[in-house]
C-alpha cells in the first residue's frame, strides 16, 4: 500500500472534526435534523476513513475489535433498559415520562438515552461490518 502523504495529513486533520460533528449531530438532534443513527454513521465513517488511509491494522489498534464487539450489545442494552425503566415505573415500554421529576424532563432524558443507545449500536455495528469485510482472506 503506497502511503500518500497528502491523504494521510488531510485525514489526520479532518478526523477530529468528523468525530466532533458526529457528537454535534447526536446532541443537537432535539433542535434540528439528526440523532443517534445519523451520528453513529458519521462516527463510523470517520473510523472507516482512518482504516482506508492508514490500513486495517492501524484502525484495529485505534478501535479494538473486542471493544467494537462489546459496544454492539451495550447499545441495545441501553436502549432496552430505557424501555424497561418505563415498565418498572408502571408505564408502557419506552414510555419514559417517569424518568425525572416531571413528565417533560422525563421525556427529554428518555429520548436522550434512547438516542445514545442507537448511536453506540449503529457506530459499532458499522465498524464491525467493515472490519469483517476488510479482514476477509487475511488469515
Amino acid at each position: 500500500m503506497r502511503m500518500d502523504v497528502i491523504l494521510r495529513v488531510v485525514t489526520k486533520l479532518i478526523l477530529p472534526f468528523v468525530l466532533v460533528f458526529a457528537l454535534y449531530v447526536q446532541f443537537h438532534a432535539d433542535y434540528s435534523a439528526g440523532g443517534g443513527f445519523q451520528a453513529g454513521v458519521i462516527a463510523a465513517a470517520g473510523i472507516i476513513l482512518y482504516a482506508l488511509i492508514y490500513g486495517l491494522n492501524a484502525a484495529m489498534r485505534l478501535v479494538r475489535p473486542s471493544v467494537v464487539e462489546a459496544m454492539v450489545p451495550l447499545g441495545v442494552l441501553i436502549f432496552a433498559s430505557v424501555g424497561v425503566a418505563g415498565w418498572l415505573t408502571g408505564l408502557n415500554y419506552l414510555d419514559y415520562s417517569n424518568l425525572s421529576h416531571d413528565q417533560v424532563h422525563g421525556q427529554e432524558w428518555g429520548v436522550f438515552f434512547v438516542e445514545v443507545g442507537v448511536f453506540v449500536t449503529v457506530s459499532s455495528t458499522m465498524v464491525a461490518i467493515f472490519y469483517a469485510f476488510a479482514g476477509r482472506g487475511r488469515r
